[in-house]
C-alpha cells in the first residue's frame, strides 16, 4: 500500500490496524496518524494488542522494511493473514512530505 493510499484511508475515516514496529524513540519522533506502536522483537508477545483481528487488514511499517517483514512474519505464524507493508515505509512517508503524529 502506497503512503498516499494509506492516507487517503485515514482521512476518509477507513483506516486499517496499522502498527509502526520501530523503537520507541523512532515512534515518538514521528509515526504515520493512528498507528500504534509494538517494536517488532516484542510482536510475539504482545499479539493481544495488534490493532485488527486476525482475518481483517493490518498494515505494517518500520523505517525501511526488515523490522517489518519480521515481525510480518511473527504475525502470520499467530494467524494473521490480511498484512501489507507500507510502500517505502515511514522513509517512503517522510520522503512523500506527508503529516505525522508525535509523541511527547
Amino acid at each position: 500500500m502506497t503512503p498516499e493510499e494509506l492516507l487517503k484511508l485515514i482521512d476518509g475515516k477507513r483506516a486499517p490496524g496499522i502498527l509502526d514496529v520501530r523503537s520507541e524513540w523512532e515512534y515518538k519522533r514521528g509515526h504515520v496518524p493512528g498507528a500504534a506502536h509494538i517494536p517488532f522483537w516484542k510482536v510475539g508477545t504482545r499479539v493481544d494488542e495488534i490493532p485488527s483481528r486476525k482475518n481483517e487488514p493490518l498494515v505494517v511499517y518500520c523505517g525501511h522494511g526488515p523490522r517489518a517483514w519480521r515481525a510480518g512474519g511473527v504475525l502470520r505464524r499467530h494467524g494473521f493473514k490480511n498484512i501489507t507493508y507500507l510502500k517505502g515505509h515511514m522513509h517512503g512517508w517522510r520522503r512523500a512530505g506527508l503529516r505525522e503524529e508525535k509523541e511527547g
